[in-house]
């Protein structure tokens, strides 16, 4: 398999936010063709705000970023802040007339490395010592998987695919490397239903100083596998997927897809390697390459899976082993996923899904992976 070239370019935005081309196009990683990296706008330097504040009955951390409420709804595609900036067209986030895959630090981001944090900070709120509170420390970013304004991951050749797979993996690597950071989430949101305000092809990463609620309850699962069997448990979960196969959709030579036996939305399905892989970085370019192809077939069939329906919405989630800690309480999977339950008709979580968490599902996953398998071309 010959290997994917690809050039890496950073530059830095007018307000100081960093942005990185990804270029796969002929001239770039030979050195024959280079990028312009001047951003003409007049920006004020990026400084957020942002805290994180820890709910006192269940543990859990919440961001706050009131400066997000003012960020880009929906403008429209003459003002598509993710497209590049052409000339006689409005400036953009990318100072281009053209690239392959772009990723830059969000300009209304929930965390960021972009503050200025007091030394007298408060380690509580109103100093009752019961709410703790932090700064939001850490870096989110969004990435474009294309110049094209319009149309989806979907419709990515290939060859492209592969390049945002190893931005995936560039941008986990130097993430985890940021002091406090212990989780690092690539993801992608598709569809106003599911409250998009770009349409723009991209996706985002987020990086935490802590460990959400859904990491931390697999690293704690994990480890209580392991300590109850002596085995992991996604070898086991892979296990017994494979011998039921009643729900495989794709079993690849490094990757199995399949909907769960425990899928709790009503379109739902599952990415998971079959060797302990942590996280993008630690991906072998075979492996990259396999999951390339898993992708767009996966994506196709979500988009066949309704009739009537041309662009399911969607969230694709990248979990991925916590940062700093045993690498085994965690693999690196995608958990694919809609809340349309039928055309035009969404599920929302009401009463017992939002106020307890306690998930109703409205199909099974037998009749998701059947109709998946229906929509195979």
């Amino acid at each position: 398999m010959a290997e994917h070239e690809f050039a890496v370019t950073r530059t830095t935005l007018a307000d100081g936010r960093e942005l990185i081309y990804f270029d796969d196009s002929p001239g770039y990683a030979t050195g024959e063709r280079v990028r312009e990296l001047h951003d003409a706008r007049d920006l004020p330097e990026a400084i957020t705000e942002s805290e994180l504040r820890r709910d006192p009955l269940t543990g859990d951390w919440y961001a706050y970023a009131a400066h997000r409420m003012n960020r880009t709804f929906m403008p429209p595609a003459n003002e598509d802040p993710l497209a590049p900036t052409r000339p006689g067209e409005p400036p953009t986030e990318v100072p281009a007339e053209d690239y392959d895959v772009v990723v830059f630090e969000n300009r209304f981001p929930s965390l960021s490395m972009h503050m200025e944090v007091p030394e007298d900070f408060a380690g509580d709120v109103e100093g009752q010592g019961l709410v703790q509170r932090r700064p939001a420390l850490a870096r989110c970013e969004v990435v474009c998987f294309t110049p094209e304004v319009s149309g989806s991951f979907r419709d990515l050749p290939r060859r492209r695919v592969r390049t945002v797979i190893e931005a995936w993996a560039h941008r986990t690597r130097e993430l985890s490397e940021i002091e406090g950071v212990r989780l690092v989430f690539p993801f992608e949101n598709r569809g106003e239903e599911i409250g998009v305000t770009l349409q723009h092809p991209h996706g985002q990463i987020y990086s935490y100083p802590y460990l959400p609620p859904r990491a931390a309850a697999i690293a704690r699962r994990c480890r209580e596998h392991r300590a109850e069997t002596g085995r992991e448990l996604f070898d086991d979960l892979l296990a017994a997927e494979r011998g039921s196969r009643r729900r495989v959709l794709i079993e690849g030579e490094h990757f199995l897809a399949f909907v769960p036996a425990f899928a709790k939305w009503p379109v739902e399905a599952m990415v998971v390697p079959y060797r302990d892989v942590p996280d993008f970085a630690a991906l072998t370019d075979p492996e990259k390459e396999e999951l390339a192809g898993i992708l767009l077939d996966l994506l196709g069939r979500l988009d066949r899976f309704f009739e009537g329906v041309e662009r399911t919405p969607y969230i694709a989630s990248w979990n991925q082993a916590p940062v700093g800690e045993d690498r085994r309480d965690g693999r690196l999977h995608l958990q694919l996923y809609s809340m349309m339950r039928s055309p035009g008709r969404m599920k929302f979580l009401a009463g017992s899904e939002s106020g307890q968490g306690a998930w109703i599902s409205d199909t099974t996953p037998e009749r998701i992976a059947d109709r998946f398998r229906e929509v195979a071309r």
